[in-house]
């Protein structure tokens, strides 16, 4: 058996963090267990789905090292879901229904002021042709709902029916049929709610895992019932927990900010995006990984948490900002020259250890190059002109601001903050940054000079 999973976005929107877990828990188990990824759009709301948001997808997976192994899209399978449609129809699986959603909820509001769950009653599968007619006939278009299998011959009569499976994140998990309604799997409007071309999909395209959010535990039943009722074997479930805001909140297409486009204008790399988003949550130390092969070994569906797994955006800078101290000139020298960055390996060695992203290194190549504003005190100039004084002859090396210093420290007696400080503000323009024995050898002798009053 080739293991085959998974990801099915609605192409509404752009995807988020929160929307790349399950993308990456999928495609890791499939590396893991060499099996394939499908990635299937889940078009069929022709109004809502947009091609933009399709390619966007794709794209931002793409960065993520996310490489499908088939495309597919529900839009253009629309005749496998009226087959399966008419079988569960013919079975008498899948009965119209004639209410509005006005009706629907006052009926729910009855039953809970009754103290009742608010169940469907099945009304739906008592009508008449006659009675179905008249509907009709006043311009009303059923939706069409599916018979859960809770009950032993009568479905007026439900009783408990246990729908078990071991879940690959949850462990033994159970839902009771008879606490549910029936589900809806077609539209009043004729068109699919999401249900049952995921199944059909799944069915057909030989899926083995659905690796998803725990947001659809409750779903899981259900989808199980309709598996079985088509003939199919279901796959093996895995849910995980979901990415949250610090305050618990969920994450939506709708705020944007941190969408994954977002989060790459941002200059953020991809491997802090994917280890963050699959290490949060879990047992395992969250860390940024260097590679997607590094992160297909660390993977575990068992270390993941039954708690939320909530997602700090300082801490998403900070695994950037280590990930980018650690990365080798020649995996960033294409961004660099693209840039406008120059000064090869060295400068990057040099500044690579403070820059949270790439791009920051474009702020110390302005330093180097200039023009800087040198901010001197006034109780440091005559120490600053001191200094200009006093630099060293020749090529400017690491060893120059040693020596430098070392004669200011001689000859004027300062030491410390109050020696080197006043140097970098005067050089650099800023109280802080790369170590200034290899910032002044890139810097170099005129520039120097030139930034010395």
């Amino acid at each position: 058996m080739t293991v085959t999973v998974r990801f099915a976005p609605s192409p509404t929107g752009h995807i988020h963090i929160g929307n790349s877990r399950p993308a990456l828990f999928n495609w890791l188990f499939a590396r893991k267990e060499k099996g394939r990824f499908i990635l299937r759009f889940d078009d069929t709301d022709l109004e809502r789905s947009k091609a933009e948001y399709a390619e966007s997808i794709e794209k931002d997976l793409r960065w993520l090292g996310i490489e499908p192994d088939v495309i597919e899209r529900q839009s253009e399978r629309v005749p496998s879901y009226d087959a399966a449609a008419q079988k569960l129809k013919d079975a008498g699986l899948l009965y119209p229904c004639y209410e509005t959603p006005d009706e629907l909820e006052r009926r729910r509001s009855r039953q809970r002021a009754l103290g009742r769950p608010p169940v469907y009653d099945r009304a739906g599968l008592k009508q008449t042709a006659d009675e179905r007619a008249a509907f009709e006939a006043e311009g009303r278009k059923p939706h069409w709902r599916f018979v859960l299998p809770n009950h032993d011959g009568d479905p007026f009569e439900t009783s408990r029916t246990d729908v078990t499976w071991d879940d690959l994140c949850r462990g033994s998990q159970s839902v009771d049929l008879a606490s549910l309604s029936d589900p809806v799997l077609i539209r009043a409007d004729g068109t699919y709610l999401y249900t049952l071309p995921s199944i059909v999909d799944d069915i057909d395209m030989g899926v083995t895992h659905v690796i998803r959010g725990e947001d659809h535990v409750a779903n899981t039943g259900v989808q199980i019932a309709i598996f079985e009722a088509l003939g199919a074997s279901a796959p093996i479930f895995g849910h995980h927990n979901l990415l949250t805001t610090r305050d618990g909140e969920g994450l939506s297409k709708r705020k944007g900010a941190l969408s994954i486009g977002s989060l790459r204008e941002a200059g953020l790399e991809p491997m802090s995006v994917a280890s963050l988003a699959v290490l949060t949550g879990t047992s395992q130390a969250v860390e940024p990984l260097p590679d997607m092969n590094a992160l297909v070994e660390k993977f575990d569906l068992s270390s993941v948490s039954r708690s939320s797994a909530k997602f700090d955006p300082e801490e998403l800078k900070n695994l950037n900002a280590r990930l980018v101290h650690d990365l080798p000139f020649e995996a960033v020298k294409d961004r660099l020259t693209g840039m406008g960055v120059g000064g090869g390996a060295g400068f990057w060695e040099a500044v690579r250890g403070n820059c949270e992203t790439v791009g920051d290194a474009t702020l110390y190549w302005q330093v180097v190059t200039g023009p800087v504003t040198a901010h001197v005190d006034d109780e440091d100039r005559d120490f600053i002109a001191r200094a200009r004084e006093l630099f060293p002859e020749g090529d400017v090396t690491e060893d120059t601001w040693g020596a430098w210093t070392a004669a200011l420290k001689a000859e004027t007696g300062r030491k410390g903050r109050g020696l080197f400080m006043p140097l970098r503000r005067a050089l650099t323009g800023m109280d802080h940054g790369p170590d200034m024995k290899l910032m002044l050898a890139l810097i170099g002798r005129q520039n120097s000079l030139d930034r010395l009053p």
